[in-house]
């Protein structure tokens, strides 16, 4: 009997190159992973607005010498955040944070030029398999709506605020971490391809949607919290300040959800565990689906985690503790990419 496979050459073409394809991806999710955690230390660092102008491509070079200095710290003298709590603030201490902003923003850029021309090499040598194009165009579409959204979050804190609104933070960091999702999904999809021709992309299942939505809301907290500064609302657990349900905390109406900093730590620790329920129930489908590995990294990085987070809030938010933090919750995205993309494989018969 004829296979009902779909014919290599639907999915592959001679010039196709979906192996590597899948391991540029993988490097430009490193990079994401990496832009992740400068942003965690930039945050902390209250660095992010010591930079008061976007300027796409002038702006990588930093100032390089001392007039060039002296007119940026000039510049960052004029906003409320030194103005209120930096005022007196040294020119050292002021390159200190404004390393650590130029080196965030450098790594945007450096990771706009590992995708755009490497995908620009990639389309002249029609090496991009039938169907993946517009992906990758929009993938590369939404790097660049995450530069202008950077931009907007700076944009709140150089007028009238002291910090960036953490409702636009929020939106900056899980752009970010839909972007490595995207990243990781699409070079399985290829990987996969390259292990067989005949593979078809991976199928977003209503488990896969409903643990990603759970997810969302556990981060989106996180955002708010690191915003917020909102975890120093507590420095104990399981109690907050010897109480479950936190004595401070607004609970008058839903915009308490987001601008309260005692409510919104306190649902960020407990929606951890529904969390935790569905990753156990992904990473379970996972290893059904044949993936054991992806079950793995899910387990690891979600306990990994819970611990950090026990971690941070107990020791009053060590700056060390906070930034891993950050970072094995953009590996909890990650592996959560990987084991949607598990259970959504297309088997071709």
């Amino acid at each position: 009997m004829a296979s009902t496979a779909i014919a290599p050459a639907a999915h592959t073409p001679a010039t196709a190159r979906p192996a590597a394809l899948a391991a540029w991806l993988l490097s430009v999710a490193a990079l994401v992973f990496l832009m992740v955690v400068v942003g965690g230390i930039t945050r902390l660092t209250e660095s992010g607005l010591s930079i008061t102008e976007w300027k796409p491509v002038t702006g990588a070079l930093p100032p390089l010498n001392a007039a060039e200095w002296a007119a940026e710290f000039e510049k960052y003298r004029q906003i409320p955040e030194y103005q209120q709590i930096n005022r007196g603030m040294s020119l050292s201490d002021f390159k200190f944070i404004y390393f650590w902003e130029w080196f965030h923003r450098l790594l945007g850029r450096l990771i706009g030029l590992a995708f755009a021309l490497p995908l620009l090499w990639f389309a002249l040598r029609r090496a991009i398999p039938s169907g993946y194009g517009p992906r990758l165009v929009a993938l590369l579409a939404l790097g660049g709506l995450q530069g202008a959204i950077g931009w907007w979050m700076v944009t709140s804190g150089l007028s009238e605020r002291t910090e960036v609104s953490h409702v636009r933070l929020a939106v900056h960091l899980l752009t970010a971490l839909f972007i490595l999702a995207g990243l990781v999904w699409t070079a399985l999809d290829l990987r996969g391809l390259a292990a067989d021709p005949a593979a078809r992309p991976a199928r977003l299942r209503p488990l896969a949607v409903g643990v990603g939505l759970v997810l969302f809301v556990q981060l989106l907290f996180g955002a708010w919290v690191a915003g917020l500064n909102a975890g120093h609302a507590a420095d104990s657990w399981p109690l907050m300040n010897g109480r479950i349900f936190p004595e401070n905390a607004d609970w008058t109406g839903l915009s308490s959800l987001v601008d309260d900093p005692y409510l919104t730590h306190f649902v960020h620790r407990w929606w951890a565990w529904v969390a935790v329920a569905a990753l156990v129930v992904l990473s379970r489908a996972a290893r059904r689906a044949g993936d054991r590995a992806a079950s793995v990294a899910i387990h690891s990085a979600f306990g990994i985690q819970i611990l950090l987070g026990i971690a941070v809030v107990m020791t009053g938010v060590d700056i060390t503790l906070a930034v891993l933090h950050q970072a094995v919750g953009a590996l909890v995205v990650a592996s959560t990419a990987w084991g949607c993309h598990a259970i959504g494989r297309a088997r071709t018969v």
